[in-house]
């Protein structure tokens, strides 16, 4: 028996794998990757690397043994039929009979356009018969404190959800969820909604930047149509820039609060704070 992770040279596959590793023998862990070289040093360390890719069936034949608990973290090619491409893997889980296929959805009260092909994998998955999990991921800190760069030359946080709140959490946190499920028990067929302890604004946030840079830092609210034409022009192709501004105009109606307690629960532990999250973006 194997845990296997898909996207495992990814950021939140990464953290997961890295996470098992303090959990379980390496070699119990299979890392499934389209780029072995980026994982060179997993190998080393004893861990199973297999090459597919989620639009190559063929490459995930006999992948999957019996009895394996399978991570399939959601691709992130939003122009390639993201539920085809993860039917690809919930098939060759079902063929292989294994044990649990775990998958990193969305939000169950999520509405954008960025929902739609979770909601439609989760359906296959369900469909498939197979034992699963369904971590319905919220938002990532990193989502905003990986680009704080035109935050910062423009000291100005610009966003499209109005004063709608967003309980965010780190990757490593989403991480810990995953692998208490994939090396624990009693998970089977659950659906958890994750998310972030505390649900902050973006007034809020562009507040913590301005503490600890000792600037002035202001949240620039705009319309969803304002926001697509801002990420277009600095480079965002505009059907993606769309559906960014589509997942503002979510939050501005609530729709990424999750207060279930799933995350902590799961992970055993507080979530990570969003002050944490800028403080580690800025020592970066």
């Amino acid at each position: 028996m194997s845990i296997v992770v898909t996207g495992a040279s990814g950021k939140l596959g990464r953290h997961v794998v890295e996470q098992l590793l303090e959990k379980v023998p390496a070699e119990q862990v299979t890392a499934v990757v389209r780029s072995p070289e980026k994982v060179a040093g997993l190998a080393e360390r004893g861990v199973r690397v297999a090459v597919a890719d989620y639009n190559a069936p063929e490459t995930f034949d006999g992948l999957f043994a019996a009895g394996d608990k399978v991570l399939l973290v959601s691709g992130n090619e939003f122009d390639k039929g993201r539920v085809r491409q993860h039917s690809v893997v919930i098939d060759a889980a079902k063929a292989a009979g294994v044990a649990l296929l775990a998958y990193t959805s969305a939000p169950g009260s999520l509405t954008a356009a960025l929902a739609d092909d979770h909601r439609g994998t989760e359906q296959a998955l369900l469909d498939s018969g197979v034992p699963y999990v369904l971590l319905r991921n919220g938002w990532y800190h990193e989502n905003y404190t990986e680009n704080l760069a035109p935050v910062l030359e423009h000291d100005a946080v610009v966003a499209a959800a109005g004063e709608g709140r967003v309980s965010s959490a780190s990757r490593a946190d989403y991480a810990a969820a995953a692998v208490a499920v994939l090396t624990g028990d009693g998970h089977e067929n659950a659906t958890y909604e994750l998310g972030g302890d505390e649900a902050w604004s973006f007034a809020e946030y562009a507040a913590e930047l301005s503490r600890q840079t000792g600037r002035e830092i202001a949240y620039h609210p705009v319309t969803p149509e304002a926001l697509t034409g801002i990420l277009a022009g600095a480079g965002v192709p505009e059907p993606m820039a769309a559906v960014l501004a589509g997942v503002d105009a979510a939050i501005a109606k609530g729709e990424l609060v999750v207060d279930s307690g799933d995350l902590s629960r799961l992970a055993g532990r507080p979530t990570t704070p969003l002050s944490e999250a800028v403080a580690a973006a800025f020592k970066d």
